[in-house]
């Protein structure tokens, strides 16, 4: 499972996760092997094939993250605690170190976390977005891919 932050203001519009032209998570979750094909935004519900699924932290707003995440709130963790319990995914990640950081109230770095919810791994992510390239650390994604592929066989 995936968990952005919100969803931006092109993917609110567009009614389908990181929707922005500039957002490299279809490219990246094809180059990594976590999707067989190059999928496009509005093709988000094929992830389901893939045992993918994606959620935002919080479903009230859209924009960017440092736009929208003041204002998550209990409900917004207590929300994703909840689908982590019904789901079960084996693993949770955060597709932003802001996203991971506000969850778990605190700093954290990139990577598996110690912590986890259930049997389910949690890892923070370096963020798709254009507006986030600086910070862009593909080896990171595809040490994730990896321990993805490893544990599903």
């Amino acid at each position: 499972m995936f968990c952005g932050t919100a969803a931006g203001t092109t993917s609110a519009v567009e009614r389908a996760y990181y929707a922005h032209r500039q957002n490299k998570v279809w490219k990246v979750l094809h180059e990594t092997g976590l999707t067989q094909e190059l999928l496009r935004p509005h093709q988000f519900r094929t992830l389901l094939q893939y045992r993918i699924g994606l959620t935002d932290l919080v479903k009230a707003g859209a924009g960017m993250d440092r736009a929208t995440l003041p204002k998550l709130t209990v409900a917004d963790r207590a929300r994703l605690r909840n689908a982590i319990a019904t789901f079960r995914p084996q693993f949770l990640a955060f597709t932003s170190k802001t996203a991971g950081q506000k969850f778990f109230g605190g700093k954290r770095e990139y990577g598996e976390q110690v912590e986890l919810f259930g049997d389910t791994r949690v890892w923070i992510l370096p963020s798709t977005s254009g507006a986030a390239n600086g910070s862009w650390r593909p080896e990171i994604w595809q040490q994730f891919a990896d321990k993805v592929r490893a544990a599903v066989g």
